[in-house]
């Protein structure tokens, strides 16, 4: 039996695995309360990412940005109205 390779996935191509040392976590001060956080990041989720988490301490929601270039990301707080 003939085995031949398997086509090239075109999602390795658009999303290459890399060396595997993104971040996965960064640490922020709430804007309410203004005690550090830790917020745990999703870096297979695209360079670019906003969503909604609370506090951990004063329960209030955050508005968080996050940002990747490379293997670092950037990631800011703003209150639910800013």
């Amino acid at each position: 039996m003939v085995r031949f390779p398997d086509p090239p996935d075109p999602l390795d191509e658009a999303f290459p695995l890399g060396d595997g040392t993104a971040d996965g976590a960064a640490f922020a001060a709430c804007p309410y309360c203004g005690e550090l956080c830790e917020i745990v990041l999703d870096p297979g989720g695209g360079t670019h990412q906003e969503y909604v988490e609370d506090c951990p301490v004063c329960c209030r929601p955050w508005r968080v940005s996050a940002t990747w270039t490379g293997s670092q990301a950037t990631v800011t707080l703003a209150t639910e109205d800013e």
